[in-house]
């Protein structure tokens, strides 16, 4: 029940009120997002946590000057990999061996498996692919803020390429996929803060097959 209520008590936040999060539930939160399961483990992903002001009002004025980009305490970026390779995929599956202790012939397999597909397969479907891993941890970000009794909003209206620009991700083998702000809700500004949750019914959203 405390998972739903949290989850009733979020929304995406429209103003924050510019206060400063504790650096212990920020870190509540990259945690929770370092734990989201990912493909084959592979976390094809970095996050950009920005709190320099000057980085702040750039990037504001690529997401269609949206005030919570700059009256946030935080703003994290999900950057995903711009593509699979050998040694990416072999610099997590030798982290598993080493955190493990052991290797396992199965999941050597398995790497090989993935040498022989991921890195030959299209950049740009590969970049689609590391991204909606991505969406998993940011999910599990959204969920862990709520929990902190912390404000997020969900933000895909910027400009990609412009944010990579100003972030330097390409150069690093990376490309933006969503941003998330975190603060505190400005209630006398923003519009959305009193209003009910709509979602679908049970019924629209839920399909059972025994």
């Amino acid at each position: 029940m405390e998972l739903l209520e949290k989850l009733n008590w979020r929304y995406a936040t429209k103003a924050m009120n510019g206060e400063k999060v504790a650096q212990e539930k920020i870190d509540t939160i990259i945690e929770a997002a370092s734990l989201a399961p990912t493909s084959s483990g592979l976390q094809p992903f970095e996050i950009i946590m920005i709190t320099n002001p000057d980085v702040k009002a750039k990037i504001r004025a690529i997401a269609w000057d949206q005030s919570v980009v700059t009256d946030c305490s935080h703003l994290l970026v999900f950057a995903a990999w711009d593509t699979y390779t050998e040694e990416r995929i072999n610099k997590m599956f030798d982290l598993t061996n080493e955190v493990r202790g052991f290797k396992n012939q199965g999941w050597e397999d398995y790497r090989q498996m993935l040498l022989s597909s991921y890195p030959q397969r299209d950049a740009e479907y590969n970049f689609n692919h590391a991204a909606r891993q991505a969406y998993i941890a940011f999910s599990q970000a959204i969920a862990a803020a709520a929990f902190e009794g912390v404000d997020a909003t969900p933000m895909e209206g910027f400009d990609p390429a412009a944010l990579d620009e100003i972030l330097n991700l390409r150069e690093k083998g990376l490309r933006s996929c969503v941003m998330l702000p975190l603060g505190y809700r400005d209630l006398e500004n923003d519009w959305l803060a009193n209003l009910k949750k709509v979602r679908k019914s049970k019924d629209d959203l839920l399909t059972i097959i025994d």
